[in-house]
């Protein structure tokens, strides 16, 4: 039976909006997905119960309630308006219950035993939103419900406990990768994934990770971190190569944030935690609220602000405790603080505003804003064996450095102290430069301002902000339209204190600010969508668009103090003073580094579904993209998903992608301060078009070619058990990274002179980006679903388990005559790459509801990795074993509107294997550890809902 159309077409007067609906009998849950994705909404409903209902079919104009109530009459379903404001499909019996008096137990029973709402997503093709089961590539929808999202201070860290093939690391004393932590999805950098809003495309942030734990060094990706968690309604992570339909980029998948829409309804909820061992303090503000505007409209709006205090998870280093037991009692313990980063603050804003204009066209906006400061320490800097700060550069012997600030050969000489492992600070001469006597006057070291070392503290300010609007409906001829435009705008200012510019002498100051860089993204869409019945099965939907992109990334000088090059630095007055040049551990850009560098980008793309029967359905995608800086590249993709059986589905797709060298990668330089064969030294990043970059082996970046291969199958069993099982390969071509360290030799360092870089005298290597290796990665992901109800209590088991193997298949030998045989990356590099994510991730959560109570378990293993220690490719191999950690939540709903939660992350308290080199720099876990190396965290939240 097929319900026939009522309206005449015309707009209603109220303003409601109407949609063509064109569906055919069949069972409930693929009804109601059809409905949704022919709306361009969201629906919830029950998937089990609706997978025994066979609904009528229906041809026509409606709105989308007139078409769900005219479906669902004569059947067990109904449809609902929930509490949150969502459209949603609830067993008819259950609609509504009012009583004075305590339900009986049959009624309780009944409604612990509710099936869970399915979610759909129309992330993976553009035709039809479709559930995670019913999709023709491997696909997870999250809801922000979820128990494992409280206790999970950004959407990155609830998105790790959630998504086993997606990998994040603390990042501790790694530069800007402490300020945006790189994510890993399926092995691959973080600027593989492509991070979506509402469907529009994210901009990346302006940080480049030039310390980012092996695999992400040099990566530029998104920052998923600044998103609200308070504004999201569902996350979507595409785990399949998608670059074919959304561009650069979209290798190991793509991420997709759809904001809240909940007219009438909001949410307050407080959330205060920290760790067992007393430190790490965590406190939380999220609200929402969501207004109703006109008819249908909706204007939501949504807040956070949370603070978080730094944790220890540090020994004292071997240097610095020979000092103490040499006698030195200025040596701070511990000299060196390994840790999570300090969250000084973080306000995040977002707003979403949906406005239907008449029946057929409806008006979108949204912008999200975000600021945050953070704060970590760099290495400890030893005030006996720090060069360039404290001791000259070792020749035949080592002493302490000493600015005669009356100039070298001028009035009173300084000594010469060597510096051996006995306590300087005891050593008359140095007494003597230390006293205020005319000698003291003009002789100045360092160690008369930090006579126990130092330790740099750096930080910075990021600010974050996206703006979209556009307009969306249907044209003549039933074409469904959607033309956008959009900005995004990443910034970082770093700031570095306890420091000095060494080269500065006395006059140096203790803090800086160094400077910074800011990515901007202007974007523009048309996209056009439309079903052409009669062909084939079911009608055959082609969607095609075109798209234009503006990148500019700027590199912002820092004030003059923390790039200037002082009357002490090396050879500057004709002596060899030797200190070193810049802040030191970050030094400042310098204006003839700075500067704004820009590209713009146009495609073209054509999406096309093809339900070739009731059992098959095929996708097809092809994008062609102009880059004005590269050129041209075209790319397609191939989907199917088979219904084999009412038990077994199978999927599978193959595509072609890539991957835009960034601005930022082609463009900066940048001075960071590292662990190297001889301990800490200066090491300066090139871009590929500097000269000195060329004469070590730099040629132009150009995109990262990549071919993915999926292969899957699915089993339903009867309607409470679902599994998934994806084997995944990626061959990816000309990777983008940065090198590994470079040795520098004096005619490179005189050329490097030559351009501008007076401090060049202190580095000791270099790096640049590069396309120069190749890696296969394959993996296997599974995921099983499985409902049930047990001693009164509803119960919800998800277990997932990822395994993903990358190897380095190629590595190109750089042909320099000055350094046969050498290569672009070091034997530790590349098991870095291949290695330091588990090969093994697996997580097994239960979730049981009965009456108010809600309890949530979950289980994580992590396998085994390998560490390259302190990043210095001298032989600090750490190969550290597998780990389990369990975390729980008890919720309890006092009414329907308040409720707490009280969680425990790592309830076991289990640490990753002592670093076995930790005394050398004060490490007391490897520092890339997978899950973390805290502790136990406990929280507690309280929630409010109107």
């Amino acid at each position: 039976m097929i319900w026939p159309a009522v309206s005449s077409g015309k707009e209603d007067p109220s303003g409601a909006t109407y949609h063509d609906f064109s569906v055919r009998t069949q069972t409930a849950d693929k009804s109601l997905i059809e409905v949704a994705g022919q709306a361009r909404t969201t629906l919830l409903f029950p998937f089990e119960l609706a997978q025994q209902v066979v609904l009528p079919g229906i041809e026509g104009r409606f709105t989308l309630e007139q078409a769900l109530t005219r479906l669902l009459q004569d059947s067990p379903l109904t449809l609902n308006r929930g509490n949150n404001g969502y459209l949603t499909i609830v067993p008819r019996q259950v609609e509504v219950v009012v009583a004075e008096e305590p339900l009986p137990e049959s009624t309780k029973e009944q409604e612990s035993e509710l099936p869970v709402f399915e979610r759909i997503s129309v992330l993976g093709n553009r035709a039809s939103a479709r559930g995670a089961y019913d999709s023709a590539v491997p696909l997870d929808i999250i809801a922000v419900d979820s128990p494992f999202f409280a206790g999970s201070p950004t959407m990155l860290d609830a998105l790790t406990k959630t998504v086993p093939s997606l990998n994040v690391n603390a990042q501790t004393t790694n530069d800007a990768a402490m300020l945006v932590r790189p994510a890993n999805l399926r092995g691959l950098a973080s600027d593989h994934t492509l991070t979506l809003i509402n469907g529009k495309r994210r901009h990346r942030s302006a940080v480049i990770t030039f310390l980012g734990g092996g695999l992400s060094d040099g990566a530029q990706g998104p920052d998923i971190s600044v998103l609200p968690v308070s504004a999201i309604e569902q996350a979507e992570v595409l785990r399949d190569g998608a670059a074919a339909q959304y561009g650069s980029d979209a290798i190991a998948g793509v991420m997709n944030f759809k904001l809240k829409s909940t007219p009438g309804k909001g949410s307050i909820s407080v959330s205060r935690g920290e760790f067992s061992a007393g430190d790490g303090e965590h406190f939380a503000v999220q609200l929402s609220q969501g207004i109703a505007v006109a008819e249908e409209g909706n204007l939501q709006l949504s807040g956070e602000y949370q603070q978080q205090q730094p944790t220890n998870r540090s020994v004292q280093r071997g240097d610095a405790q020979s000092l103490t037991d040499a006698g030195n009692l200025f040596v701070n313990t511990p000299a060196q603080v390994w840790g999570s980063a300090a969250m000084d603050e973080d306000i995040k804003l977002a707003v979403n505003l949906s406005l239907p204009l008449n029946a057929r066209h409806q008006f979108y906006a949204f912008a999200l804003g975000t600021r945050r400061e953070m704060e970590g320490e760099f290495y400890y800097r030893n005030p006996q064996r720090r060069q360039g700060v404290f001791v000259s550069a070792p020749t035949s012997a080592q002493n302490l450095l000493i600015a005669d600030l009356d100039g070298v050969g001028h009035g009173l000489e300084c000594p010469v102290i060597a510096v051996t492992e006995q306590n300087v600070l005891n050593n008359e001469a140095f007494l003597q430069i230390a006293a205020d006597t005319p000698l003291g006057q003009n002789c100045f070291a360092f160690n008369e301002w930090f006579p126990g070392g130092f330790t740099p503290r750096f930080g910075g300010t990021v600010k974050d902000a996206t703006f979209y609007l556009g307009n969306r409906g249907e044209l003549v001829n039933d074409w469904q339209y959607d033309v956008s435009a959009g900005v995004g705008y990443s910034s970082i200012r770093y700031y570095i204190h306890n420091t000095i510019n060494p080269s500065l002498g006395p006059l140096s100051p203790t803090e800086f600010n160094p400077g910074g860089a800011s990515q901007l993204e202007r974007n523009a869409s048309v996209g056009l969508i439309k079903s052409f019945p009669g062909v084939g099965f079911e009608p055959v939907t082609l969607a095609m668009g075109l798209e234009w992109r503006s990148e500019r990334y700027r590199q912002i000088a820092g004030d003059e103090a923390s790039y200037e090059v002082g009357p002490y630095a090396q050879n500057v007055t004709g002596a060899a003073s030797g200190f070193s040049v810049g802040a030191n551990g970050f030094p400042g850009y310098r204006p003839e580094t700075s500067g704004a560098w820009q590209r713009e980008t146009r495609a073209v793309y054509v999406d096309v579904t093809i339900p070739v029967s009731p059992s098959w359905l095929t996708t097809a995608a092809f994008r062609a993209e102009n880059f004005s800086d590269f050129g041209s590249h075209v790319d397609g993709k191939l989907s199917a998903r088979w219904q084999a059986t009412e038990l077994l589905a199978y999927r599978a797709s193959v595509s072609s992608g890539f991957k835009a060298p960034t601005v930022g990668q082609s463009n900066i330089i940048n001075i960071s301060t590292k662990f190297g064969l001889s301990g800490l030294e200066d090491q300066v990043t090139l871009p590929p078009s500097n000269a000195v970059a060329r004469q070590l082996g730099a040629t132009p970046l150009t995109p990262e070619e990549s071919v993915n291969v999926s292969v899957g199958i699915m089993a339903d069993f009867a309607t409470d058990a679902q599994l998934s099982v994806d084997f995944y390969q990626i061959y990816l071509a000309d990777r983008i990274s940065t090198t590994s360290a470079i040795p520098l030799d004096e005619p490179t360092i005189a050329l490097l002179i030559e351009q501008g870089f007076g401090e060049a005298e202190t580095y000791r290597s270099a790096k640049f980006f590069t396309n120069d290796f190749d890696t296969r990665t394959r993996g296997l992901d599974v995921v099983l679903n499985w409902r049930f109800a047990l001693f009164g209590w509803q119960h919800e088991l998800l277990a997932m388990l990822n395994w993903t193997d990358t190897q380095v298949t190629r590595v190109s030998a750089q042909e320099i005559a000055q350094r046969p045989d050498a290569v672009n990356l070091t034997a530790q590099r590349i098991r870095m790459l291949e290695d330091n994510l588990p090969s093994y991730r697996a997580s097994i959560g239960l979730t049981q509801r009965a009456g108010e109570h809600q309890l949530a378990w979950q289980l994580n293993y992590y396998g085994a990795f390998y560490e390259d220690h302190l990043d210095a490719a001298a032989g600090f191999n750490i190969e550290s074993g597998q780990r389990v950690t369990v975390d729980v939540r008890w919720l309890y709903n006092f009414t329907e509107q308040w409720k707490v939660t009280l969680g425990v992350n790592n309830l076991l308290n289990t640490q990753p294997d002592l670093n076995p080199y930790r005394y050398l720099a004060g490490a007391k876990y490897p520092p890339t550890s997978p899950g973390g190396f805290d502790g136990r965290y406990v929280f507690a939240t309280m929630n409010v809902s109107w």
